[in-house]
């Protein structure tokens, strides 16, 4: 089994979803797009690069911070500085880590895996 996690994060994961590891960040993207909270800015990879997610967050008074994809034929700009600061999404995914359940992903059934995230992410930033 191939899993993606996505997540919404302030240094804390907020919404965790998991989709099939084939399945385009678009999916997760449009998923997660109606419980943002309130911010300002959206930092993602080039995975979630897309036209109608960046009007969308738009739509909703979210700035993005997404580099642009290399196939991409007209570049688009992005505040680099401000994009450094997306480590703290990978650090939060790397603290999930810490547990061997996680990172080796024992369950075979999607929900098991997510409620395995769910226990681990309890344990570590709220409790």
């Amino acid at each position: 089994m191939n899993t993606k996690l996505h997540a919404d994060s302030q240094g804390r994961p907020l919404n965790l979803f998991v989709t099939a590891g084939q399945v385009s960040d678009y999916i997760g993207a449009r998923a997660l797009l109606s419980s943002l909270p309130n911010v300002d800015w959206l930092l993602g990879d080039r995975g979630y690069d897309a036209d109608w997610f960046r009007e969308a967050l738009k739509d909703k008074g979210i700035r993005a911070c997404i580099p642009g994809r290399k196939q991409r034929k007209k570049a688009v700009k992005y505040d680099k500085r401000r994009y450094k600061r997306r480590n703290r999404i990978e650090i939060m995914f790397g603290r999930l880590k810490d547990w061997r359940r996680v990172a080796t992903r024992y369950d075979r059934c999607p929900k098991v895996f997510l409620s395995a995230i769910a226990l681990a992410a309890i344990v570590i930033y709220w409790l």
